[in-house]
């Protein structure tokens, strides 16, 4: 535990009706640490650690967007963009005071232009409608990223702007190896996305020239490509400053 631990395997959501636990889990590690190492050493180590966060579209894809969840006749678009963005500031807030303090925050990506989505409406034309309801998300979190900053002494938030990394990606794609944009490698129905790759199911064998892995998720082709950008990118994909800058201060 002391090299990183990843919690992403659980459809993590800022709001609790989506998913849970990512905070408490995270507490669990830090007991087990603090227990092994002591609590001074923990203090000094996590000053130095690297939080990365990106959460928000499952709050979506799992919850506004289902038919079976109330949530899109209670909130319009802007209002569940407010209640998602003053969840997301108190957690992370959470983890400023367990002791974190460098911070990585990944916007979400072009929602309308995954394989689940896709498959919705003609199955090649991304869905406008959904990008445009995530839009006020986006905006929020940025906001939330300077206050922030402003208002937790010694923190430092970046933000990885996942949906103009897509943009450039979908438009420029056969100039970085891909020629699959529409599809999952692995899944079945319309574009590979109306249900998800299930277990036994053979994949496509060309993966790195997909975009999409499943219904929903990048390939890693593509997340290699991202973790790259975010490292040493410029301020229109990370901001105020990038990874590897971060990670020297």
């Amino acid at each position: 535990m002391r090299y990183g631990v990843n919690y992403a395997s659980a459809a993590a959501g800022i709001l609790d009706i989506t998913g849970r636990n990512f905070i408490k889990n995270f507490e669990n590690t830090l007991d087990q640490i603090t227990d092994n190492l002591g609590a001074p050493d923990v203090a000094q180590a996590l000053a130095k650690c690297m939080f990365f966060v990106g959460m928000g579209s499952n709050d979506y894809l799992n919850n506004y967007l289902m038919p079976n969840y109330d949530t899109k006749n209670r909130y319009n678009p802007q209002q569940y963009a407010n209640l998602l963005v003053q969840q997301y500031s108190q957690q992370l807030t959470r983890l400023y005071n367990l002791g974190a303090r460098k911070f990585v925050i990944g916007g979400v990506g072009l929602m309308g232009c995954i394989p689940s989505i896709l498959a919705q409406g003609n199955g090649n034309v991304c869905s406008e409608e959904v990008n445009q309801l995530v839009l006020p998300f986006s905006n929020n979190v940025k906001s939330m990223l300077s206050n922030l900053n402003t208002n937790l002494p010694g923190s430092k938030f970046i933000y990885a702007d996942i949906k103009n990394m897509f943009q450039d990606l979908l438009t420029n794609y056969r100039r970085y190896g891909f020629s699959m944009i529409n599809r999952g490698c692995c899944g079945i129905g319309r574009n590979r996305g109306q249900i998800t790759c299930l277990p036994l199911q053979t994949p496509c064998p060309n993966r790195d020239q997909y975009i999409f892995w499943d219904a929903f998720h990048p390939t890693e082709a593509v997340n290699i490509l991202f973790g790259r950008r975010a490292f040493n990118g410029g301020p229109e994909l990370v901001y105020p400053i990038n990874i590897q800058q971060l990670a020297a201060l």
